[in-house]
């Protein structure tokens, strides 16, 4: 590479780390970090790039141990380039045959030195200010570049009236623990996002690890956010049918989340069972302590009590449902909104300090860890996400 490619390189590698793990990159990346990189540019792309490269990438770029010149081929800077960028899910057989002048390291490499002062790209592209002195002038170059794609995303939306691979993924979402046979049926009603109550839960238990099949995620930065989501139709029958939103700081359930979701219970640990569909709301591994797996339930509001007489209102009322989570800065403020028509008011049903930095949003539908419970579906409508300034 020539100095002008390796400092395009330098940056488009540490704002790749910055993405991924949501801090700066100060140290080399660890053997476990590079693979986690790695499976987070292929989940995203569909494009490789092995974790000892990335590993060795990470060393090169803070100019620790770099005897050897690290030289990565055009298409592994283009799946960089693509990553960052949340370019369109590919494969690399796709990529060959349509875009094999590999648009998007081109197009990075061209906006990030627009983004530099004329008089500064000759001194910002030599290779001795680059691995001595030049950190600061990359760091500042992300901030700019980070700031300019947040400034652009401030809101998103989706009404799923297109729910292909290939548009979910360049909208920014990916999925995860995907069951082939019922993710294949999230588009079988035309304009709406079906999930189905499986088997599974982020709520762990003695005998089970949390896992929610075909969670639909999305990456967030932002401190203070307003984020809703619109279901159609959904009326639960049975335990623990149920389906929201979900606030998590890790795709892996190892740190804090909070679940929002409409329910239905009738579980009264052996006491007379009463029918209910309940808007419930979860925190899970609030602390670092003992009881680090014992969720907290901080909302159990019951809506509907359910029998056989007033079935069809129930039906009715729940036409359409939402979900709205208002977050300035550990204040979070919980809203839901249900009716006949689509335009419910949201009436609010809690206000709580939570220590949480939630790094991804999710559309989830489950039944815990039962049997008994059937598959419905869960209709997601509508999706939105406010970042916003944080209020004193």
């Amino acid at each position: 590479m020539n100095d002008s490619d390796t400092f395009a390189f330098l940056t488009l590698f540490k704002e790749a780390c910055l993405k991924c793990f949501v801090q700066p990159l100060t140290n080399p990346l660890t053997e476990t970090e590079s693979k986690h990189l790695s499976n987070k540019i292929l989940d995203q792309t569909g494009l490789v790039i092995g974790a000892k490269s990335i590993k060795n990438y990470s060393a090169f770029v803070l100019g620790i141990g770099n005897d050897k010149e690290e030289n990565p081929s055009i298409a592994t800077l283009d799946t960089l380039a693509r990553y960052v960028s949340n370019a369109p899910y590919t494969d690399e057989l796709s990529r060959k045959n349509s875009e094999s002048h590999y648009p998007y390291w081109f197009q990075y490499k061209e906006q990030l030195h627009r983004t530099l002062p004329k008089t500064d790209k000759k001194k910002t592209i030599m290779r001795p200010i680059l691995l001595a002195g030049g950190a600061a002038i990359i760091i500042l170059a992300m901030i700019f570049l980070l700031r300019w794609r947040k400034n652009t995303a401030k809101l998103f939306e989706d009404d799923f009236h297109a729910t292909s691979a290939e548009s979910l993924k360049s909208q920014g979402w990916l999925v995860q623990s995907i069951d082939t046979a019922y993710w294949s049926r999230r588009g079988e009603s035309p304009g709406y996002l079906s999930l189905f109550t499986l088997r599974g839960d982020n709520w762990p238990d003695s005998l089970n690890r949390p896992g929610i099949k075909n969670l639909l995620l999305r990456e967030i930065s932002s401190k203070c956010f307003v984020t809703e989501v619109y279901l159609r139709d959904f009326v639960p029958t049975q335990n623990w049918q149920q389906a929201g939103i979900l606030l998590l700081e890790d795709t892996g359930f190892a740190g804090k989340s909070l679940r929002l979701s409409l329910a239905y219970n009738d579980f009264y640990g052996g006491f007379p069972k009463s029918r209910e569909i309940i808007v419930q709301a979860i925190i899970s591994n609030i602390s670092k302590s003992n009881n680090a797996d014992k969720p907290e339930e901080i909302v159990h509001q019951l809506i509907f009590k359910i029998d056989s007489p007033n079935q069809e209102l129930v039906n009715q009322n729940l036409q359409h449902s939402a979900f709205r989570i208002e977050k300035n800065d550990t204040k979070f403020r919980l809203l839901f909104a249900n009716g006949s028509m689509a335009n419910s008011a949201f009436r609010e049903i809690t206000i709580r300090e939570i220590d949480i930095k939630p790094r991804f949003v999710g559309l989830f539908a489950l039944k815990g860890f039962v049997d008994s419970a059937e598959q419905i579906p869960a209709r997601f409508d509508f999706f939105r996400f406010t970042s916003k300034r944080c209020e004193q």
